[in-house]
């Protein structure tokens, strides 16, 4: 059952981790708005699917901003504790250190277990949707992705189509079309209406065009074919997309236990590795957190980052040396952790005065 104290440091913990959370949340999210702007501004992507890779990429972003908002939270709630002197004051009273730290260990359960399952779950999903939504905007020339009175232009194939207007059962009127055929010239088709037909072949599309002419031939040249038509249908390609299912980062978690290849167990010891290392953040920021009354309680703050920064970083280049087997498998991810924890307990004994202690055992000498 909470007691007054535990509602309190829990609400200090938590409401400065929804800020520091959605704060960075915005930030990230406001970066990625914008380039997944200029990709629908480009064509590269449709415009009903800027919601979906906003959400999705806020799903992403989770795996990171749980630990560290965890992390810097802790530093800044019980840094200001501390700074004010009611941590003083708590001890004065008799409160414990575990009665202090019991509100912080029922928050990081809940978050440890949330982090886990984005980790694991939620977020290879939410890759492998972001991977098939790209893949479709690359595959997808049809007449949605047009609008009117505005080029659309695709510099890989070289392709320019424009249409005065589109009507409501999806046909364009007055087109221009310019396109580069199979045997290197140049085609430009003017139509008075067009549409598209889908195939039985999923990796093409075939757009027909009515009343109109084409020009075919060579820039440079005087060399011109010029044909009038009622109906001329153009086949397309669509462009080669990678398989996502091949993407380690989007594999399901029971692929990764039973998986010899080294990319495979790179992505598992990386999953897990991401609750594991909010536990170790949450240990390393409550005796981090203690400081005098006059340092203020962003005093650790920098210090805390960078730590992270270190922390992350690290993991990063270990799994990328297991990637390429430079690291063994059985060793894994754990030697990081295992560095993290010595450096907890070096901590642990600074700030009890270990080395203060030893220092002067050793002067005395």
């Amino acid at each position: 059952m909470f007691r007054i104290i535990d509602k309190y440091i829990f609400r200090e913990i938590f409401n400065t981790w929804l800020i520091v959370m959605l704060t960075l949340l915005a930030v990230l999210l406001t970066n990625q708005f914008a380039r997944i702007l200029g990709d629908v501004a480009k064509d590269k992507l449709p415009k009903d699917a800027v919601m979906d890779l906003i959400l999705l990429s806020g799903l992403q972003y989770l795996t990171i901003l749980i630990p560290i908002g965890l992390f810097l939270s802790i530093l800044m709630a019980l840094g200001r504790l501390y700074s004010n002197s009611e941590m003083s004051a708590m001890m004065a009273c008799k409160v414990s250190s575990f009665g202090i730290f019991r509100p912080i260990i029922l928050l990081t359960i809940p978050l440890v277990i949330i982090s886990s399952w984005i980790a694991i779950d939620v977020g290879p999903k939410s890759i492998l949707k972001i991977d098939k939504i790209n893949n479709e905007a690359k595959r997808k020339l049809d007449l949605s992705s047009i609008e009117p009175g505005r080029f659309v232009v695709d510099k890989n194939l070289g392709t320019v189509i424009y249409a005065e207007e589109i009507n409501e059962s999806n046909e364009l009127r007055n087109v221009f079309l310019r396109y580069i055929t199979p045997e290197g010239e140049i085609e430009v088709v003017t139509a008075e209406k067009g549409n598209q037909i889908d195939i039985e072949d999923e990796d093409q599309r075939f757009f027909v065009l009515k009343n109109g002419k084409r020009y075919i031939g060579t820039p440079g040249t005087t060399d011109y074919l010029i044909m009038e038509f009622q109906e001329h249908g153009i086949p397309y390609v669509l462009p080669k997309t990678r398989d996502v299912n091949t993407d380690v980062k989007s594999l399901p978690f029971d692929m990764l236990i039973t998986s010899d290849d080294s990319q495979r167990n790179a992505e598992f010891h990386w999953r897990i590795g991401i609750p594991i290392s909010t536990l170790v953040l949450v240990l390393i920021a409550i005796p981090m957190s203690r400081s005098e009354p006059r340092q203020g309680q962003f005093s650790k703050i920098f210090s805390g980052i960078l730590i992270f920064i270190i922390y992350y970083n690290l993991l990063s280049a270990g799994k990328s040396w297991l990637e390429n087997s430079i690291v063994p498998r059985g060793i894994g991810l754990w030697w990081i952790h295992a560095l993290m924890l010595v450096f907890l307990v070096a901590l642990l004994l600074k700030k009890n005065g270990y080395f203060r202690r030893l220092s002067r055992v050793n002067f005395l000498k």
